[in-house]
């Protein structure tokens, strides 16, 4: 069986030379959702409209989300965990950037963490870059912890966006290979082991199959 993939941009979406294009146009079985404003960043609004994808499909999706997608998929994740097979997330949005209607413009205003969830049950990986703009590396680092999913150092890849060179990115189709075959794996008993690159340098994050490779338990 193959999984379908769903792809879910980041907040202001991902234009024609965006990675989550390019990967959308390297596999057929690869969709993007398509009823979210991506220029107004409401949780529950984009957590509705991907768990109304996840419910249009006969069969459980492979998300691919990117930045402030991450979060809405985490919270959509966590309703419908059935109807994830796996989740993918790239360079997560800190969620004190986003009050519940959007950017957070100061402190008073209350954050999104409150409302992400504490514990995912779904296979993951979660890919973070060191000197990412909008998540700090230790704190990615932390919510991938918290979330049960299997961290990936990207090195210095700022945002993982089309701003900062990841457009084609066979990195990303790499991991997405690795997770949809761990996925199988696990349903069919086997132990879920994802092999992922381990990163010596930021030109050695773009060669993809030529980086070095390790082996961890997918969770």
């Amino acid at each position: 069986m193959t999984l379908s993939i769903l792809t879910v941009p980041g907040y202001r979406g991902s234009d024609e030379h965006h990675w989550q294009t390019w990967l959308e146009q390297q596999s057929g079985q690869c969709t993007r959702v398509q009823t979210i404003d991506w220029h107004k960043p409401v949780l529950h609004h984009w957590s509705r409209e991907i768990i109304r994808t996840l419910d249009s499909s006969p069969l459980p999706l492979l998300i691919v989300a990117h930045s402030y997608g991450c979060l809405a998929s985490v919270v959509a994740a966590e309703q419908r965990p059935n109807k994830v097979a796996g989740l993918i997330l790239a360079a997560p949005a800190s969620p004190e950037r986003f009050g519940l209607f959007g950017r957070r413009h100061n402190q008073q205003q209350p954050d999104i963490a409150r409302y992400l969830p504490q514990r995912l049950h779904t296979h993951g990986v979660l890919i973070a870059s060191r000197n990412d703009p909008w998540m700090d590396f230790r704190h990615a680092w932390a919510w991938s912890k918290r979330w049960g999913l299997t961290f990936v150092d990207a090195g210095h890849a700022g945002h993982i966006n089309s701003e900062s060179g990841h457009g084609a990115w066979p990195l990303i189709r790499e991991i997405t290979d690795a997770v949809h075959h761990s996925v199988m794996q696990c349903r069919r008993g086997k132990p879920a082991m994802l092999s992922y690159p381990v990163f010596a340098s930021a030109a050695a994050q773009q060669q993809g199959p030529q980086a070095q490779h390790s082996r961890a338990p997918l969770h």
